[in-house]
């Protein structure tokens, strides 16, 4: 049978490792190389997968998790890290259960995964966009492709389809939703796309940009609706302020919980949706107010303003000060046990609004896609069109930071690849 993987990023480099097992397989890749997406995650580093229990992942994935139980049992994260390995790629684990390349470049997974191709006799064809899916009654005929180096036009014919194109985040990279258009013409139903695990904008922009740069470790935050004091999200790691506001690998995952709370945009523009963040998550209120006397005591002739080097990274402080209402140039000893409340209470709960998400373009990953009710989730086949199967953030699934969303590529990568006639 002759198979063609629409899009050469890891989601397709697997189906057609998995396809080519028992089928002719090309990879048609519109860029001029493979995979420029998977080069650039984890900052260039690839956090290949994570090392929780496979059966931990669906709690992991706020985005249709339930719907990945067969991909997940068909191919697991000891899978991608065998397979990488008999590539000669080893791994590391990092905070967080994430599990990274030793060698810290992605560029190395990806040339794993070219090589394993080859192996597998994979035609890798790069400068081909596919302009259109052929279909005659109900059934997969072939693709339509130009070059986008001769503009050649060409009709490949083929009884099975993949398509792994990716979703609508990092375009430059290739992921500009061709597959929404070619699936939507065909029939299928695309839940809107949105930006998820994406940096946050904040109403405050003169505290953001006064800690501009600022990263901060080991801190805790609180994603909360004011409006009912409902907590949205909880985390503790890290996290950085930009000129627009907040990001950094807490603040992703907490984005992608705000994106599905209900009347979340409607909340955002009342300036309901609040960020707090506790700067020192390892003292209660009263043994920070015990180190502050204590750090008081030590600076009992300096002003206010240059009392707090100790315990707080230089870049915070003149907004935490700010925030406090408290006299920058006050002397310490004229500092009431008032105000030293008002400076915990800014320490445990620095509290900034938050306004909105990021453009998709910064979004790591995309939420929403091809509607999973139209997917058979033992094997990736719409339920439309019969040859026709879909893998990767194509499909309406998403999940957190940590390796999670790359798994998913590869799982519905692999059981997209396995079924055949």
């Amino acid at each position: 049978m002759k198979v063609i993987v629409i899009g050469g990023g890891p989601a397709g480099l697997l189906a057609a490792i998995e396809a080519a097992k028992h089928d002719n397989v090309i990879v048609l890749e519109k860029m001029d190389s493979f995979g420029k997406k998977l080069k650039i995650t984890g900052k260039g580093r690839c956090n290949i997968t994570s090392s929780l229990d496979i059966s931990e992942f669906i709690s992991n994935i706020p985005g249709n998790g339930k719907f990945l139980y067969s991909a997940f049992q068909n191919f697991t994260n000891k899978d991608i890290v065998a397979l990488l390995k008999e590539e000669g790629v080893e791994v590391k684990t990092e905070r967080g259960n994430r599990i990274f390349p030793v060698s810290d470049k992605a560029e190395d997974v990806l040339n794993a995964l070219l090589r394993h191709c080859k192996k597998e006799k994979v035609d890798l064809k790069t400068n081909q966009n596919v302009t259109d899916i052929l279909i005659e009654n109900n059934k997969i005929k072939g693709v339509y492709t130009e070059n986008t180096i001769t503009h050649k036009k060409e009709l490949l014919s083929a009884e099975k389809i993949i398509i792994a194109t990716g979703g609508r985040s990092y375009s430059s990279t290739g992921s500009t939703g061709d597959g929404y258009k070619f699936a939507k013409k065909i029939g299928h139903n695309i839940i809107p796309i949105k930006p998820s695990l994406v940096p946050l904008e904040s109403f405050d922009k003169g505290i953001c940009k006064m800690c501009q740069g600022l990263s901060l470790r080991n801190v805790g935050i609180t994603v909360r609706d004011d409006e009912n004091q409902k907590v949205i999200y909880e985390d503790f790691g890290e996290m950085i302020f930009t000129h627009f506001g907040i990001s950094g690998p807490m603040i992703l995952s907490g984005s992608a919980h705000l994106l599905r709370y209900k009347n979340a945009e409607e909340k955002i523009a009342s300036h309901k949706i609040k960020l707090i963040i506790d700067l020192k998550p390892g003292l209660n209120e009263e043994k920070l107010e015990a180190r502050i006397l204590r750090d008081f005591e030590e600076n009992k002739n300096k002003k206010f303003k240059n009392s707090l080097d100790k315990l707080l990274p230089q870049k915070i402080i003149e907004a935490v000060i700010q925030k406090s209402e408290i006299n920058p140039n006050k002397q310490i000893n004229e500092i009431t046990k008032e105000e030293r409340k008002k400076l915990v209470q800014q320490i445990k709960k620095f509290t900034i609004s938050i306004s909105g998400f990021r453009d998709i373009e910064e979004a790591i990953i995309t939420s929403g896609g091809i509607d999973t009710k139209e997917i058979n989730p033992k094997t990736m086949e719409s339920r439309i069109i019969k040859g026709l199967f879909f893998a990767g953030e194509i499909i309406d699934v998403d999940a957190y930071t940590g390796g999670f969303n790359l798994q998913i590529a590869y799982s519905t990568g692999v059981t997209a690849g396995k079924s055949h006639e």
